[in-house]
């Protein structure tokens, strides 16, 4: 049997292509293996380590390494360099559209391009030969997917000794159960001694067979919860979880290259220097070191000091939950002796947005949104860290709590020593709101009103959200806010909304925090176009956040729209639709849900005015 090779985005390989789920090649439906299987000829994890992340680990409360996927390339002469992630094909099942003919494996022992066809039925060849994979797979709440047990199926109702004893073959040369039927209403047949029954069936199973279609072994224990039977397009048979973090100071000043760079990625030099006991084993041992790196024996002293002094973190580390803080500090302080080729770069624009107040009409609306922002950012380059935490099966379309539908880990089993992530880099523009403003617009009792709808409503779905947010009204109006400001920039940065992305910093408090920060980061070290922090000087900023609050105010869909009780998701949406507020999912940090347009524009029948009228 021919191997297949399938190019895929690594942005992808974290989501709708990721390990359990399903994906559709050129040829077959397929699923990807687990990471242990991401190996090369030693059996050792094919990708490479991501260096300098401790920080992100540690704010995300992650104590194992992280690798990048294998990495293959297609050479001129179509061969392939590099280890590929593997993936198998899956359902194994198959099924001639013509007659209805189930097969098990009909593709094995096949040759090249040649493709599995239906064998004759009572000598006649069906008019559409060609087989399909079924359309149905068999999944459970604790993780496992595996195909139906199609034998079962036909036979469940069985009533006569005949067909009670009729034994399952999978491998037998006469395929013998049939799937007959339009989409609406099809019926599972056995040929052989005609049991059969309506399909899909209305009760659940039991699951059976292997946790994993690559994996041999049934589970552990049988589960009390029934399994369920899915068509292979629907989003509840694989839910991929993941967690980002952006790489700030100091690990992001870290500059490559140096001789204690490349001695902190040399563990095996560090270790053979420290073991020396003696003065004349660990001078001898220095000396290897420096000409290995081909610099001075002072040199290698100095760098194992500054590793022996806690480079690169220096003491600094970010305690996990307080992720957003530690980011947000990064973005409003100013970065000393800061050089372009850092992973975090800043240009505080801030000095010269306060002189453009000087230049708008003192009553004129932009002055009014001027008053609005406290600090204004471009944030020219940021490298982003994206870790695959495994998946979930039956969740739908957003995280639920994991007691409810456990997380399966990127090995199935949970003892891997690293997992998978990616380093993307880009661009963005960050803002936050003056604190004034906001403490002065919190108080409104219709506001707050408003805003207990939708904790209550958020409470009952069981949805979580990394990082944990709260439910307030400054949430839901930067919230708002962010998705307003990727629709402008779709038209004026010339990105795509489905490629930006949002983090939103949001707390009262002790440390208040309102900040929207909007970037780009794709696998690539270019990263960025420019496209964002040329938008970001203060008179280009002030116009585009002129229509971010001009489009608020009206939607296409109004009066529907703004009236509405409950849109969206577990109607966790008032006034906002595909219409005027909805971003592509990819580019939402909470899945398109508690976004309200009137917490901007305000509402006279609510008795909540507009946010712009509590700046002066």
């Amino acid at each position: 049997m021919k191997q297949e090779y399938l190019p895929v985005r690594l942005s992808h390989l974290f989501s709708h292509c990721s390990v359990g789920a399903i994906v559709r090649g050129p040829r077959y439906l397929m699923t990807i293996k687990d990471i242990s299987h991401w190996t090369d000829k030693h059996h050792n994890p094919a990708g490479n380590p991501i260096l300098y992340v401790q920080g992100v680990c540690s704010a995300l409360g992650i104590e194992r390494e992280l690798r990048e996927p294998p990495i293959a390339q297609e050479l001129d002469n179509g061969r392939i360099d590099g280890v590929c992630v593997p993936a198998i094909r899956f359902p194994e099942w198959s099924r001639c559209p013509e007659c209805g003919l189930l097969y098990f494996r009909p593709w094995k022992g096949q040759q090249g391009e040649e493709k599995p066809r239906c064998r004759e039925e009572d000598g006649k060849k069906c008019s559409q030969p060609e087989l399909e994979q079924v359309s149905w797979v068999m999944i459970h709440r604790e993780g496992h997917m595996n195909d139906l047990p199609w034998h079962f199926l036909a036979h469940m109702n069985s009533v006569n000794q005949n067909q009670r004893q009729c034994g399952e073959d999978r491998f037998n040369s006469v395929p013998y159960l049939k799937l007959t039927g339009d989409s609406s209403s099809q019926r599972l047949t056995c040929t052989r001694c005609g049991a059969a029954h309506k399909f899909p069936p209305p009760e659940r199973l039991a699951f059976k067979g292997k946790r994993q279609p690559w994996i041999a072994e049934p589970p552990e224990e049988e589960s009390p919860m029934p399994a369920e039977i899915l068509r292979i397009n629907d989003t509840r048979i694989h839910s991929p979880a993941r967690r980002n973090a952006l790489v700030i100071p100091p690990e992001s000043r870290i500059k490559r290259g140096t001789v204690v760079d490349r001695l902190y990625t040399n563990s095996g030099l560090q270790k053979e220097i420290s073991r020396k006991s003696t003065p004349l084993g660990r001078k001898s041992a220095l000396r290897r070191a420096a000409r290995s790196l081909g610099c001075t024996v002072e040199k290698i002293k100095r760098a194992m000091d500054e590793i022996a002094g806690g480079y690169p973190l220096y003491g600094k580390n970010i305690s996990h939950g307080r992720l957003l803080e530690e980011e947000y500090k990064a973005l409003i302080e100013k970065i000393p002796n800061m050089s372009d080729s850092e992973d975090f770069v800043t240009r505080h624009q801030t000095g010269t947005w306060k002189k453009l107040g000087d230049k708008l009409g003192k009553n004129s609306r932009q002055h009014k949104i001027f008053n609005l922002v406290d600090n204004l950012i471009a944030v020219s380059r940021l490298k982003e860290i994206m870790v695959f935490e495994g998946f979930q099966r039956k969740a739908g379309r957003h995280a639920q709590e994991e007691k409810d539908f456990p997380l399966v880990p990127p090995d199935i089993i949970g003892k891997s020593p690293w997992l998978p992530a990616l380093e993307l880099y880009g661009e963005g523009i960050f803002f936050t709101i003056a604190e004034a403003v906001l403490n002065r617009w919190e108080k409104l009792p219709a506001l707050n009103s408003r805003t207990d709808d939708f904790f209550r409503r958020f409470a009952v779905t069981g949805l979580h959200f990394e990082p944990e947010i709260q439910i307030s009204p400054r949430f839901i109006l930067l919230h708002t806010l962010s998705h307003l400001l990727i629709r402008q920039l779709e038209t004026k940065a010339g990105y795509p909304a489905a490629s930006l992305k949002e983090r939103i910093y949001c707390t009262a408090g002790q440390m208040p925090m309102a900040g929207i920060l909007v970037y780009v980061a794709v696998p690539d070290i270019a990263g960025s176009l420019g496209g964002l922090t040329e938008l970001a000087a203060p008179e280009r900023f002030i116009r585009l956040l002129t229509n971010v609050f001009d489009h608020a105010e009206w939607c296409s869909l109004d009066p529907v729209c703004s009236e509405h009780e409950g849109q969206g998701p577990n109607l966790l949406n008032r006034a906002a639709c595909h219409g005027c507020a909805l971003i592509p999912e990819p580019g939402c940090a909470y899945g398109n849900v508690l976004l309200d347009r009137i917490f901007i524009k305000g509402d006279e029948s609510s008795a909540i005015p507009g946010f712009l009228n509590f700046t002066r």
